[in-house]
């Protein structure tokens, strides 16, 4: 058997043969020898799926690294692993047949055949006076690629080592994702949603993946490595630091991620995730567009290409891509642009040529007609070598840090520049702005000067107009980048036709109504190229006036997230003002939440997936999106669902923008729901992150228990759903109040700890006072951790009482807040 390297590993992993879901219940050992030594470990208890897994030793937070039997479990954990016949083997012994082997075909072993779990974590068989393994688990990734594990091919083994995720965070069987590495022309690695590529990593430029500019190359912790020759072509990594654990994995929702476990708060870190925004989606932008998170809309067109087809644009389908303004000569007048912090391009149609460097490439790919790009393969000490992309550019965005050169081939009519070597350019245009320039402001001077002049000199009517229309225009640029300064820029969003959304909802029929709120009514309509729209129109009674619809047309086309709605357009025509959003199939979640028939397709699982979904789409807009955004309106009608009961929040009309550095606002014009509304918001008009996070805690209760929450009452009236759920958690009731569709499923029945801590979450985000509220970012740790240590709630603020006449009172301008889809309750009340 090999000997194990002379250097120390910075951690040890045992595993065992155990019921993932539940508790430790075993016995473990790093060796196994002889052909009739093995593990056996049987129970009396009736637990439903057992598994041989790897774990951590010295992490609190119990993490799972490497299944073996992951798709074929044991019913119960009457079984054992065994070697047998040169494999490891667990056996089933109720039927004594074997559900997992190695499933290796050897030849004779003359001396004694050995497994050992290595202090890397590798679980490995072999002769013990071979230096060759027989079976390591290296070479059979789950979801998790440890330190000194590769990721990709090997010519030798003939493997090609792939992370797949599991099904969800309970279930270790083999899910819908995974993470490959792309061998063929330059290599990165794809992420696929069972055939599908969902992400792409960019390609290894040298010290890093270009789409990943998290992989820091001065990280003392992290060694990279990458190699790429005719006998492998792989990716792994190396700890330096002995008290430093990091693991990527692929998870059971799609995203690939880094986690560093952070001693102090005995938790997992996630220092990166990818993807990130929906720039990152594999070929968001078509062909030669590039997204960029920046700007509005997010997908742009290089610079000498142009929309394809304007009306999937105006849609916002900006998968339509982008097209040639003027066909490539191919006779030496082309020339090339550069653009700057790029993820390169697609990468599995390139030429590569590492032994030459960016000026034989520019050379290179003028001479060859099928050439649309070049780039360097290497960006360390200035760059060397030359990859080449043949036909189109495909999955492009920009970084703000990141990313990498890249030079597109041009015709010399969409360059309108001196071309110079290394794609250099210089405007030849600058001179002829300037002198515009200065003609302008000499102009406009004069203009002035003639208004208080006695003499005035009457210029011809052809001149005037032509003057100011140059003047209006200049103004209107100077005004637009002065706006972009500021971060208010005029929103280019697409207009529709009101004809066109008439056509598309048959006349707004009720036959294609979705539901009803107190802003108006959301329809459904498909266009003519059979794409499936929402249109949210607005009644012209209603309380959401200009002001408020641009603040929702504005917000939400600049967001970017899996569990925000998507807004592809508006309509103002007339009176009339329109939203188009992207179709949700599952409607509300009100609309299963509380519907009797529907409810009962929610079982904990999810229900649980969609609170977190909620409360990511939350994050996002107080920490990561590019403003920060307090909703002030988060309730279980304005959550939609897609096909697939995927979360995303809605309607942001009465949504306020923060700056960084601000904590609260004051209005005097309170708007939202009573029910959700945090104390000091319906009371005093303060608001917050933290009135967002009750609002999400009503929720979280709302969902767990499948009860409405009420609003606010006087305290000899009936408990609110805050006040009942209190009052069964200082009894130490808490399970009592869970829905009964949840408490009578078998899938759930076992995951009582993980509801009641849901149960604490949510009076956490109800507590009174803001400040004893937790912020978004901790709520998902609470979350995403069993071993998180959770603070015992405070008084919910269900205290606030009003008298019978101002309940009647309000009760007159209050919209009825238990609509279905997409409504926005508004009730406006005087801040006291």
């Amino acid at each position: 058997m090999r000997s194990v390297p002379n250097y120390h590993h910075p951690y040890t992993i045992n595993f065992i043969l155990v019921f993932i879901l539940f508790p430790a219940f075993g016995v473990s050992a790093n060796t196994i020898s002889l052909a009739t030594e093995s593990l056996t470990i049987s129970s009396n208890k009736p637990f439903s799926r057992w598994y041989l897994g790897i774990w951590y030793k010295k992490i609190s937070t119990r993490t799972y690294v490497w299944v073996a039997n992951r798709d074929n479990p044991l019913s119960h954990p009457n079984g054992s692993l065994k070697i047998s016949d040169n494999n490891l083997v667990i056996f089933d012994h109720s039927s004594n047949t074997p559900v997992w082997s190695t499933n290796l075909t050897v030849g004779t072993v003359r001396s004694p055949v050995v497994a050992e779990l290595l202090d890397n974590g590798n679980f490995v068989l072999g002769d013990s006076n071979s230096n060759e393994y027989l079976w390591q688990s290296f070479d059979f990734p789950t979801d998790t690629l440890l330190p000194e594990m590769k990721l990709g091919w090997d010519k030798k083994t003939g493997l090609d080592r792939v992370l797949r995720s599991w099904k969800t965070p309970e279930d270790p069987s083999s899910g819908d994702f995974s993470a490959k590495l792309e061998t063929r022309g330059f290599p990165e690695y794809y992420v696929f949603n069972k055939k599908t590529i969902i992400y792409r990593s960019g390609p290894w430029i040298g010290n890093r993946f270009s789409c990943i500019p998290e992989m820091k190359p001065n990280d003392l912790s992290l060694v990279y490595t990458f190699v790429a020759s005719d006998e492998e072509v792989t990716y792994s990594y190396q700890m330096t630091k002995p008290d430093v654990y990091s693991i990527l994995s692929v998870s059971s929702v799609g995203t690939i991620q880094r986690r560093n476990w952070i001693e102090a708060t005995q938790t997992w870190k996630q220092l990166w995730h990818q993807p990130r925004d929906t720039c990152d989606n594999y070929k968001q932008c078509g062909s030669y567009g590039y997204g960029d998170s920046n700007t509005i809309p997010s997908c742009n067109c290089i610079r000498g290409f142009e929309r394809g087809n304007e009306q999937e644009w105006a849609l916002r389908d900006d998968s339509a891509g982008c097209v040639r303004k003027t066909r490539l000569s191919c006779d030496g007048r082309d020339g090339f642009v550069q653009l700057k912090k790029m993820k390169l391009p697609d990468t599995a149609a390139t030429v590569v040529d590492r032994g030459i460097g960016l000026k034989e490439c520019e050379a290179k790919c003028l001479q060859d007609c099928n050439c649309t790009a070049y780039a360097n393969t290497d960006i360390r000490d200035g760059g060397s070598g030359c990859v080449i992309w043949k036909g189109d550019l495909l999955d492009i965005r920009s970084y703000a840090n990141g990313g990498q050169d890249l030079y597109v081939k041009l015709a010399a009519a969409d360059l309108d520049v001196k071309i110079t070597s290394h794609g250099r350019i210089i405007g030849s245009s600058i001179g002829v702005t300037i002198f515009l320039l200065i003609s302008i402001i000499i102009f406009r001077y004069w203009k002035r000067k003639q208004k208080t002049a006695i003499t005035i000199q009457t210029p011809t009517v052809d001149q005037v107009r032509s003057q100011d229309l140059l003047i209006n225009e200049v103004v209107l640029t100077s005004e637009r980048y002065k706006s972009r300064e500021n971060k208010t820029e005029d929103l280019e969003l697409p207009l529709m036709e009101f004809k066109s959304l008439g056509m598309a909802t048959n006349r707004f029929s009720d036959a294609n109504m979705l539901g009803q709120g107190g802003f108006g009514i959301v329809y459904k309509g498909i266009l003519p190229d059979g794409k499936e729209i929402a249109v949210k129109r607005l009644s012209k009674m209603s309380l959401q006036g200009t002001d408020e619809f641009k603040n929702e047309v504005t917000l939400i086309a600049r967001l970017q997230h899996i569990n925000l709605v998507r807004l592809l357009g508006c309509c103002i025509d007339k009176g009339e003002k329109m939203l188009i959003y992207e179709y949700l199939e599952n409607l509300s979640l009100d609309s299963h939440l509380f519907d009797k028939i529907r409810r009962s397709n929610l079982n904990w699982q999810k229900r649980f997936d969609i609170t977190n979904g909620i409360a990511r789409g939350l994050l996002y807009l107080h920490q990561d999106s590019r403003f920060r955004i307090i909703h002030r309106d988060l309730k279980a009608s304005n959550v939609l669902l897609d096909k697939n009961m995927t979360p995303k929040i809605s309607d942001f009309g009465m949504a306020r923008i923060f700056g960084r550095h601000e904590t609260e606002a004051n209005t005097g014009k309170v708007v939202g729901t009573y029910g959700y509304m945090a104390p000091e918001y319906a009371m005093d008009g303060i608001f917050s992150m933290k009135s967002d996070v009750f609002s999400f805690g009503v929720l979280l209760l709302e969902i767990i228990t499948g009860k409405r929450s009420k609003g606010f009452y006087n305290s000899n009236r009936d408990l609110n759903l805050l006040s009942l759920v209190w009052r069964y958690w200082k009894e130490g009731k808490g399970i009592e109040i869970v829905d009964p569709i949840i408490i009578y499923s078998s899938s759930s029945e076992l995951r009582t700890h993980e509801i009641l801590r849901c149960i604490q979450i949510g009076l956490l985000c109800v507590q009174e006072r803001a400040e004893d509220r937790p912020v978004m970012s901790t709520v998902m740790v609470m979350l995403g951790s069993e071993t998180t240590t959770i603070p015992q709630p405070k008084r919910p603020g269900f205290c606030v009482g009003r008298s019978l006449l101002e309940t009647e009172s309000l009760s007159s301008t209050q919209r009825d807040d238990e609509l279905s889809v997409n409504q926005i309750t508004l009730s406006v009340i005087h801040a006291r």
